[in-house]
């Protein structure tokens, strides 16, 4: 049987670059989070945003939380955390800093989906072509690399999703993959869709 698909915004990042919270940047009417949080639940069973503890009280209430159980893994501590919560589903992962992320880039990924890989993830065009981990696939399997992984000090998902047995796929647009880390970045997102 195919494992369902849960759905997760990772929003736990201490932002360093960017200077405040990546997840409460509202380029849509609302946080960040919010918004990835609401296109994954149009396309998974089950969604939730991954956090530290201590972000909780500035996370919109309705929101599902999974706090992370491990500190200091990043995004990787973030997925192993929901694997740790539901082991038998398939994660669809999002950063919450991908604003040009739409319902159309989650569709093709689930249309292309191969539930027999660890993963299906967008290839990065501006990286050697390199697995996008943080809009990807994570399926039940993925969760033993990331442990081992983990095990051997490295916490890097792109390293686990290069050295796996993946599915990668070209994403429908640049955009939707291009996550936003600075306040230059975030000026020219802006200014851009200020003119159009």
């Amino acid at each position: 049987m195919i494992p369902k698909v849960y759905g997760l915004v990772l929003a736990g990042g201490k932002s360093s670059r960017m200077g405040r919270d990546k997840g409460a940047i509202d380029y849509h009417g609302k946080s960040q989070r919010e918004y990835c949080y609401e296109l994954l639940s149009m396309v998974c069973d089950a969604v939730f945003i991954s956090c530290r503890k201590e972000q909780s009280e500035n996370i919109e209430p309705q929101l599902n939380k999974l706090f992370d159980r491990v500190e200091n893994l990043g995004p990787t501590g973030g997925i192993l955390t929901a694997f740790e919560y539901e082991p038998a589903a398939a994660w669809l992962v999002v950063a919450c800093d991908l604003p040009y992320l739409n319902e159309q880039a989650l569709r093709v990924l689930l249309d292309a989906r191969d539930a027999e890989k660890v993963a299906t993830a967008y290839k990065n065009p501006d990286d050697n072509a390199f697995p996008e981990p943080l809009i990807a696939i994570w399926e039940p399997k993925s969760r033993v690399l990331l442990e081992t992984a983990v095990a051997q000090g490295k916490n890097c998902p792109r390293k686990v999703l290069i050295n796996a047995d993946c599915k990668l796929i070209a994403p429908p647009t640049p955009d939707v993959i291009a996550n936003i880390n600075t306040p230059d970045e975030y000026q020219r997102v802006v200014s851009t869709w200020s003119k159009s």
